[in-house]
């Protein structure tokens, strides 16, 4: 039996060699050698679809957050406060409501100067000085003048934290006072410990920093993929090590146990110290915070947020602020002070909201804390994805090749079920996050080699696929569909696409300038180059329109980054251009413009036509509306003109956006985009442009005039020739006059196409 076993996996060595390549990728992944971006994309998609599935979705009565929403910002006024009015705020939470303590994620970084008593010292000291009568009035007002005093007063020996945050940049620069460091470094083997350090920070002023006991940085941790998961527990800072302001709540809370280290290793290694947990203790009391090698712990997200998603009570600051709670209806909760108002900017995109609040990112944190609960990915996550890499492969390098096809697909199940099964078991029941995507990824991969291996019509389907595909699609992708030939056939079907509509501007009246001959050869020219950039990133053509080019992404072949990849052949479209232009400055000849549309959504893809001539194309609403898009592009001053679908699923962009738009045939207004610039490749200039830009839109819709036409009048002075700005600037004159609209949506209509 044993030498039948040998000679039937020596017969099929040739397909087991195959089945393990998978594993060498795997294995060269893991140990960062080959690093393969797609696998951590997977790994974070698993993680994110996980937690939404075990979310409990259920009321954490414990914790209340104290919302500076829209109603309050209405009733109470813009942010930021008076001081008087949080000193107010303040005691009736800790004196009516008796709360157990409470958390400030807001910043006091600058003194109050509302009450103009800075003003009338001035007064007292300058043109008043002979004046007694006005000295004494003064004297007697001040203390109620005073709004950071009484602020102060407010929070003097109450259970209050208030929060700071960290930056990064080069001058690292510092304002306000930093609290005692959490973990004195005293506690420590010598060693910095491996965290995620700033060298800069913006705190609370002196005097309010003094006031309260205690305070946490309000940092999250963003992924590559512009998603916040986790929040460090604590940051260094100058070789010091801060706690967050859940943390900081959470210690307020148990009467300020002492923060110990808990080292993964029982000796130093390398330049870092890592830690396995964060230890609170307090007497012969321990409890154990477990962090990940950047001292940072997963968010355990509760629900979905917002007032709406019901993990935690939201009260409107002003309802507060007014009285209008019951005495002691908050009574030992712990309560945070926060903000969902979009204009103050305090919303983040997480796996279980594209604007999540971030007060309740810290809300969700505390309560993981007095639950007893952590989600973390361990130090040791790389060492047991390799040991489970290596286990699967050379158990399905074993097994595949000497199984018929359907009892290999159900052994590869079976070995997919079962790692999903221990995976899920251990972040249930052990708080664990471990790999996942690379062994998964790995099996289907064995799986899928090892019957191609098999199969060997390799040349007969590619030969098919090419007589079938070849006339639509470029080569390069035939050569990719050739690998799981069945997945591939011309019926029409609805996907999520993207498509793009180029057109090139002035083109009447270069004909009109030009010999047929010379037109021809101009258009062939920049044809030929926009063709190379957009099959250069993975597009297809679908067909030319006289000047107009028309490609799209994501089909046949399944590509997810496809929104991404045209908006980057778009910027290399534009770049082409340029080099176009420079080159016919030189020899003389007209310069051409572009104007491009792009659009992501459900489109129908598949080979349409008549029984004479059929093309493999798309159709559909997403497609029409990226040909508007494109009409747009001369509208707005801008060469790229992409629909907020497409802006949604391209993070990797700086973005300005241009309108929210109704055009022809379409209700529902959408907002639409141009990008500027790869993320982190625009310049300081420009990243200023965007932020001010920002900031005048918002206040364009929220029909706040004067400050539109003054953000709007530094934005022309820093780029006058800018269609867009002299465009709102047409607008905003023929608003000016108009009352407060709460109706209106601030959306463009276009009645034309």
């Amino acid at each position: 039996m044993r030498q039948r076993l040998h000679q039937l996996f020596w017969r099929h060595r040739g397909r087991a060699a195959i089945t393990l390549l998978p594993l060498v990728f795997g294995l060269l992944h893991v140990a960062d050698v080959l690093h393969l971006q797609v696998l951590e994309r997977l790994d974070n998609i698993i993680y994110d679809a996980r937690l939404r599935a075990t979310m409990p979705r259920t009321l954490d009565e414990r914790i209340v957050i104290v919302d500076i929403d829209e109603k309050s910002l209405e009733q109470v006024g813009h942010w930021p406060w008076g001081r008087d009015k949080l000193a107010a705020l303040a005691r009736e939470l800790f004196e009516r409501q008796q709360v157990a303590v409470l958390g400030f994620d807001v910043l006091f970084a600058e003194a109050d100067g509302s009450s103009g008593l800075a003003r009338l010292e001035e007064l007292a000291q300058g043109p008043l000085r002979g004046q007694p009568a006005f000295r004494e009035q003064l004297a007697r007002l001040a203390p109620s003048l005073d709004h950071d005093a009484l602020f102060a007063r407010a929070l003097q020996g109450q259970p209050a934290v208030l929060g700071y945050y960290f930056t990064s940049d080069r001058d690292g620069r510092t304002r306000g006072v930093l609290p005692a460091p959490a973990l004195p470094t005293q506690r420590l083997r010598g060693l910095p410990l491996s965290a995620t350090a700033w060298n800069g920070y913006g705190s609370n002023i002196p005097q309010l920093a003094d006031a309260a006991p205690a305070a946490g940085f309000f940092n999250s941790i963003t992924d590559d993929d512009g998603i916040v998961r986790s929040l460090p527990l604590l940051a260094e800072h100058d070789g010091r090590y801060y706690e967050s302001l859940a943390l900081a709540m959470f210690r307020t809370l148990l009467d300020q146990p002492e923060v110990h280290p808990d080292y993964a290793r029982p000796t130093p290694q390398g330049t870092h110290d890592t830690l396995r947990s964060v230890v609170l203790r307090q007497g012969s009391h321990e409890l154990a915070l477990p962090v990940d090698e950047r001292l940072a712990t997963l968010i355990p997200f509760r629900g979905p947020g917002d007032v709406r998603g019901g993990s935690f009570r939201y009260l409107p600051a002003s309802d507060v602020l007014a009285g209008r709670l019951a005495p002691n209806e908050l009574q030992g909760c712990a309560v945070l002070v926060g903000s969902t108002a979009q204009g103050l900017l305090d919303l983040r995109a997480t796996p279980v909201g594209r604007a999540y609040p971030g007060v309740e990112t810290h809300a969700n944190m505390l309560s993981a804390f007095l639950d007893g609960k952590s989600i973390v990915r361990p130090e040791y996550a790389l060492g047991f994805d390799a040991a489970q890499l290596l286990v699967t492969g050379l158990l399905l390098a074993l097994v595949l090749p000497v199984l018929p096809a359907l009892s290999a697909l159900l052994v590869t199940a079976g070995v997919v079920a079962v790692l999903v099964g221990l995976n899920l078991w251990l972040y249930l029941g052990q708080g664990l996050v471990l790999p996942l995507a690379t062994v998964l990824v790995m099996a289907v991969l064995a799986f899928t080699l090892n019957m191609v291996y098999g199969y060997f019509v390799e040349s007969r389907s590619k030969r098919g696929l090419a007589a079938l595909f070849g006339t639509y699609v470029p080569p390069e992708l035939v050569d990719e569909m050739v690998l799981r030939p069945e997945k591939y056939s011309m019926q029409a079907t609805s996907q999520e696409l993207t498509v793009m509509f180029c057109d090139m501007r002035g083109f009447t009246s270069l004909s009109e300038q030009m010999e047929p001959v010379q037109l021809q050869a101009l258009l062939n020219d920049v044809f030929s180059r926009l063709t190379r950039t957009i099959r250069s990133h993975r597009g297809t053509i679908d067909k030319y329109m006289g000047d107009c080019v028309m490609a799209f992404w994501g089909a046949p072949v399944a590509t997810p980054e496809h929104a991404e990849l045209a908006v980057r052949a778009a910027l290399d479209m534009q770049s082409a251009v340029d080099e176009i232009n420079a080159a016919h400055r030189g020899r003389g000849l007209p310069e051409i413009g572009i104007g491009i549309g792009i659009n992501t959504g459900v489109m129908c893809v598949g080979d349409m036509g008549s029984d004479i001539r059929r093309s493999y194309t798309v159709i559909g609403d997403a497609v029409n509306l990226a040909s508007r898009l494109e009409g747009l592009s001369k509208h707005y001053g801008v060469r790229t003109v992409a629909s907020e679908s497409t802006q949604a699923q391209a993070p990797g962009f700086a973005w300005q956006e241009l309108d929210r738009v109704r055009v022809k045939g379409k209700l529902q207004a959408v907002a639409i985009y141009s990008p500027v610039a790869s993320q982190g490749a625009e310049t300081l200039q420009q990243a200023e442009e965007l932020d001010t830009w920002q900031q005048c839109l918002a206040a364009f819709r929220a029909q706040d005039w004067p400050q539109c036409e003054t953000l709007l009048t530094q934005l022309k002075q820093a780029a006058p020739a800018k269609e867009l700005y002299r465009l709102y600037a047409t607008r905003l004159q023929a608003l000016q006059g108009r009352a407060f609209d709460p109706d209106w949506d601030g959306a463009t209509s276009f009645d034309t196409k």
